[in-house]
């Protein structure tokens, strides 16, 4: 069992990326806009203790599981306490299980992520997102103050890859992780399974 963590700015292509690593692995995907999108429709606003809540259960069943392993993406917010500890919690309901944990930095400049922001890919999952002009103002204004990219030493963990990928195809990313950490080839089990999922819902 894995976990692996993909985190960086808003638009960087954390979940594009994610999408590109489970074609090439068996790993699952569980982007951050899988919750925060049904929890819009269904609230008509951002209710984030059900966001939360969904997020929680999700890990904590996945981890339960036999299954190889789950991609999580998140924006970190590196000066916040808080959201170290969120990632903390995240790990940990893996490593009891005998997981390991994996770390994988996304940067790219904000021009290339304003870019990215109305990409056909990411307004098909992010409903959210296609009010374009009202999401690059807000992409601009949260890297004023947050920060999502980490300085030279300061993540602590030993899986761990910083890459930027303001020039890089998202499959090009997957596979550099891939490599990286000796992920194994996708099995034909794990694409057929998908194959089928796919064909029925």
């Amino acid at each position: 069992m894995k976990l692996v963590f993909i985190f960086g700015d808003a638009a960087v292509g954390k979940m594009t990326v994610g999408q590109e690593l489970i074609k090439i692995t068996d790993l699952r995907l569980f982007y951050n806009h899988m919750t925060i999108e049904p929890v819009l429709e269904i609230f008509g606003e951002r209710n984030d203790p059900a966001i939360d809540r969904m997020r929680w259960v999700v890990l904590e069943e996945f981890a339960k599981t036999d299954l190889e392993g789950l991609i999580f993406t998140m924006m970190w917010d590196l000066d916040d306490p808080a959201d170290w500890a969120y990632a903390a919690k995240a790990a940990k309901i893996f490593e009891d299980r005998g997981a390991e944990v994996y770390y994988v930095e996304l940067v790219a400049d904000q021009k290339v992520r304003l870019e990215r922001n109305g990409s056909e890919n990411r307004l098909k999952h992010k409903a959210s997102k296609r009010n374009v002009k009202e999401s690059n103002e807000w992409l601009v204004e949260v890297d004023t103050r947050r920060r999502f990219v980490s300085r030279e030493g300061e993540i602590p963990f030993p899986h761990y890859i910083k890459i930027d990928n303001t020039n890089l195809p998202p499959e090009e990313v997957a596979r550099q992780i891939k490599e990286y950490f000796g992920f194994p080839d996708a099995t034909k089990e794990h694409l057929g399974r998908d194959q089928e999922w796919r064909e029925t819902y």
